[in-house]
């Protein structure tokens, strides 16, 4: 019997939730959405059988549903994420996980409670290039990462003025929240340690610019808020004695897009990366996978040849949710992970606004 799937929300990342639950094989029998007759249109388009215009009328209508994808503003992650977990419902949520650390806490409680599946949707690990990195990791090539640099930055990238976000309340910050990708990226690599402090910056430089807005997005909203971070960087320190760079922008003085991680090991040094020529758009990109090692004396670059993915791993992290539900493959993601990387975002915006180390 396939796992039947309710997704609650219709925004740009349903094409690949929906790609990604089918190709695994589940069933996606409802969307929700809470503007009236966005669900319909979505439904209407995607051949799904029911459309609502709440998650109460899915629940009530459709009981038999086994998972809840979630792709809603930042603001409502974790209080749709609970209301779910305990109608009985498995969880796949958007990043971020959610506003701060404290409400990935409260996901957590309310999963262990239910006995539930709890994944978030960290695309880039699903991505090939990243999969053949953890190869090289696990088998011991890489040896101990000590360093590592994430990088996600934007020439003219801000995703609209005025709407969701842009705004603190609904988005939880600007660049460093919604581009998080390769931080966790990063800390994945480095076998997810405990960070011990972080050091951090944020500028708000050109949020209110429309000559650096991206071409991506939402309409803009006259009258609405711009209060988030255009750009942060930052140094973390862990536990473990590792260390990881950070730098992350929407508008700043580069030269093009790029999101990328870096890393030092004891055995192996390696890079992937995706360069893009336009910013926001995943089509124009050129993607890039390495390990740099030393052998007989010398030094020696490999490029490691893998699929192109222009989607970023979207649709394969939607299809490993299906997968795990189903026992057929391992998670890529835990929600030990997702707080982690939740402290250390509070704690980057906690630097920031003190101007001073934290330990998250």
């Amino acid at each position: 019997m396939s796992i039947k799937v309710g997704i609650i929300g219709a925004g740009g990342m349903l094409k690949y939730h929906m790609a990604g639950f089918r190709k695994a094989g589940a069933d996606v029998v409802a969307i929700a959405d809470a503007t009236p007759g966005v669900a319909s249109k979505a439904a209407a388009s995607w051949i799904v059988p029911a459309a609502y215009d709440s998650v109460e009328e899915m629940f009530q209508r459709t009981p038999d549903l086994d998972a809840v994808s979630i792709i809603v503003p930042n603001k409502f992650h974790a209080s749709l994420a609970i209301q779910c977990l305990e109608a009985g419902k498995h969880v796949f949520c958007e990043k971020p996980p959610a506003l701060n650390a404290a409400e990935v806490e409260t996901m957590i409680h309310a999963a262990t409670t239910a006995g539930k599946r709890l994944m978030f949707n960290f695309n880039n690990r699903a991505r090939p290039d990243s999969r053949a990195i953890m190869e090289y990791i696990r088998a011991g090539t890489v040896g101990h990462i000590n360093s590592a640099q994430a990088k996600w930055i934007r020439r003219t990238g801000i995703p609209g003025f005025g709407g969701w976000f842009t705004s603190r309340e609904f988005a939880g910050g600007g660049a460093l929240i919604d581009l998080l990708h390769m931080i966790d990226l990063a800390m994945y690599f480095m076998g997810y340690p405990e960070p011990a402090h972080v050091l951090a910056r944020t500028y708000d430089d050109f949020i209110t610019d429309r000559g650096f807005k991206g071409p991506w997005g939402i309409p803009d909203r006259e009258g609405g808020i711009n209060d988030v971070e255009a750009a942060a960087h930052g140094f973390i320190t862990f536990a473990t004695g590792q260390a990881l760079f950070i730098q992350t922008s929407w508008a700043e003085m580069v030269k093009r897009e790029e999101a990328s991680v870096v890393f030092q090991g004891t055995g192996a040094g390696g890079k992937v990366e995706r360069l893009f020529r336009c910013d926001g758009l995943d089509e124009t990109a050129t993607d890039t996978c390495e390990l740099y090692v030393q052998e007989n004396g010398r030094s020696v670059n490999r490029s490691v040849v893998t699929p192109d993915c222009e989607d970023m791993g979207r649709i394969d992290s939607a299809a490993n949710f299906i997968e795990t539900l189903a026992g057929t493959a391992e998670p890529l993601n835990h929600p030990s992970e997702a707080l982690k990387l939740m402290r250390v975002i509070d704690a980057i915006f906690a630097s920031a606004a003190s101007g001073a180390p934290v330990t998250p």
